[in-house]
């Protein structure tokens, strides 16, 4: 799940898609009714960690972790993928005319929000399955139209990691930030 969502991230920003908060939200809807009863739609290490902070019992400290390695990994895996599909590579998500501060609000907010709705929608006693992928992949439509010209609308660490890790390694440094925000 995290693979695809990180590609369709990248393809989206390298294909300069029109439409790109709603491809990658339904990439991620997608794989939220495909895999979610598989690995419980755990595709980004910021919503892993919200689920095991929560202690509802959805997801143990251990699981939680194996989680976000392998979510990182496909974030990694998934940049290669874009950058061989089109010859090209990005490595920051933040456009130019945003500092740091402001990136760093946009994508709290936003993360935070994306969190609650997973919590609030998924890890409930009597969640509405059939409808929380569509909660969660509209959230994340909101937070990318909302906030995608201030920090880029990652909201995801996974998506973070693949994209800097891209192209020049010297702009790995990027991700800390989103990391760390995120």
């Amino acid at each position: 799940g995290t693979y695809m969502l990180v590609l369709t991230v990248g393809l989206n920003v390298l294909t300069k898609s029109v439409a790109g908060a709603f491809s990658i939200s339904a990439s991620l809807m997608c794989m939220i009714y495909a895999l979610g009863t598989v690995s419980g739609a755990h595709f980004n290490p910021a919503v892993t960690v919200a689920v095991v902070a929560s202690r509802r019992g959805k997801c143990s400290p251990e699981e939680g972790a194996k989680y976000i390695v392998v979510q990182l990994a496909a974030g990694l895996l998934a940049a290669r993928t874009y950058c061989l599909l089109t010859g090209d590579t990005f490595t920051s998500l933040k456009p130019a005319g945003s500092d740091w501060t402001q990136v760093f609000i946009a994508e709290l907010i936003w993360t935070a929000v994306l969190a609650f709705i997973v919590l609030s929608v998924a890890t409930v006693n009597s969640s509405l399955s059939e409808f929380f992928g569509l909660a969660i992949g509209l959230c994340v439509t909101v937070g990318g139209c909302a906030i995608g010209g201030i920090s880029g609308g990652s909201l995801n660490p996974a998506v973070s990691l693949g994209i800097a890790s891209s192209g020049d390694l010297r702009a790995l440094w990027h991700f800390i930030p989103y990391a760390f925000i995120e």
